[in-house]
C-alpha cells in the first residue's frame, strides 16, 4: 500500500534530495529496508 503524505515539510525533502545521490547512504537505506523486510518475513512464519 502507498502513502502519501498529507503535509510534507520542504526543508525535509530537500535533505532527501541531495541524500540520494549518496552512495553510502543509499547503500544504509537499502540495508535497513533489507533487514526490516527479513524481520516481517520471519515473524509472519
Amino acid at each position: 500500500m502507498v502513502r502519501i503524505a498529507k503535509k510534507t515539510d520542504p526543508r525535509r525533502l530537500e535533505e532527501l534530495k541531495k541524500k540520494i545521490h549518496d552512495e553510502r547512504y543509499l547503500a544504509m537505506a537499502i540495508s535497513k529496508i533489507a533487514q526490516d523486510l527479513t524481520l516481517n518475513i520471519h515473524r509472519e512464519e
